[in-house]
């Protein structure tokens, strides 16, 4: 168990989403960064879709009510624990009384902690994710705030496991080292961030010079974004001719284009509907990058295939998967 010793964090209770249920109005939820959540479950040996705390905001502190091995993943945010640095993508053993403490990251904008065992919240529609918008799911619909305390699954079997923990612990390699843009790792900087982009259904209805603009010019992330959806501010986009059109079906990653010409990127709790064009979608494998994008940053669109996002996609897991065998092995050899 966790106490939550910070007031105001907007810290929430994710697992990897709820899927199946748009058809009935309800969104995806789950963790921005996909791949930071299931890396550090890997890293505690539970199911990759375990329930974690995604941290947004900074400080922020818990204190453990007894002893349990957890992983930290995602931003580096400076962590420490009763005063000890611990590395970023690192799991380590806590004991009774000690302090976790997290501050403004120097790379990236979510962390994520994970217990072991995953966090005991009730499943809801089939899944632990926290929806904001509906209030329901995760620590009782809402984020967390001072004083809540938080339980993990009971598991005798990892607890063994993580008895021969060391008293440093271990970590990985994150994703942003492992898994490149090829030629963009070059031209990348701290405030900039590159996803690869499919064209969307109205992609076409828009002028060939705004279409230039979309690929080549940097957006900027504007501070009006959420886990909702990211605005971007950058060149307006300007149809040939004017769209009216239904609500129709969106998912996380999709990219609209308002009135104003200023895109907005959906993602985990929006809406599952709208009726404003579409001009690209973010793939999947791309998705995590966004999660960890920070208001201010500069967003680079890069056109990729159909058969590119597949294969980025399986380059997502065969990462896991490296996380996974290399977890099992390390364990095993201090047994």
């Amino acid at each position: 168990m966790i106490e939550i010793l910070s007031a105001t964090a907007l810290a929430s209770v994710q697992d990897l989403g709820r899927d199946g249920y748009l058809r009935y109005g309800v969104g995806t939820s789950g963790a921005m960064d996909r791949v930071a959540l299931a890396a550090g479950n890997i890293l505690l040996g539970n199911p990759e879709n375990s329930a974690a705390i995604e941290i947004p905001m900074f400080p922020f502190q818990v204190r453990f009510l007894e002893d349990i091995a957890f992983a930290l993943t995602g931003a580096d945010a400076n962590a420490e624990l009763d005063g000890q640095p611990i590395p970023p993508w690192w799991t380590i053993q806590a004991r009774k009384g000690q302090e976790l403490r997290l501050s403004p990251p120097t790379h990236g904008a979510r962390c994520y902690l994970a217990l072991a065992g995953g966090i005991d919240v009730p499943v809801m529609l089939g899944s632990r994710s926290t929806q904001l918008r509906g209030e329901f799911g995760g620590y009782c619909g809402r984020t967390l705030k001072r004083g809540d305390v938080i339980s993990a699954i009971a598991s005798a079997e990892r607890a063994e496991a993580y008895t021969a923990l060391p008293a440093a612990g271990f970590g990985i390699e994150p994703p942003e080292f492992t898994l490149p843009l090829g030629d963009l790792e070059s031209t990348a900087h701290a405030t900039r961030t590159f996803v690869r982009v499919l064209p969307a259904a109205e992609y076409d209805c828009y002028e060939d010079a705004s279409l230039e603009s979309f690929w080549s010019q940097d957006w900027k992330i504007t501070s009006q974004s959420d886990r909702y959806g990211y605005r971007l501010a950058g060149e307006a986009l300007v149809t040939k001719t004017t769209l009216e059109q239904r609500s129709h079906g969106i998912v996380p990653g999709v990219i609209q284009v308002p009135h104003s010409g200023q895109p907005i990127i959906q993602l985990r709790d929006a809406q599952p509907s709208g009726g404003y064009p579409k001009i690209g979608t973010v793939i999947e494998a791309d998705l995590w990058r966004l999660g960890q994008a920070r208001p201010g940053t500069q967003l680079r669109f890069v056109q990729t295939t159909y058969e590119e996002a597949l294969s980025a996609l399986d380059e997502v897991h065969d990462y896991l998967n490296k996380i996974r065998r290399l977890t099992e092995l390390y364990l095993l050899s201090k047994r």
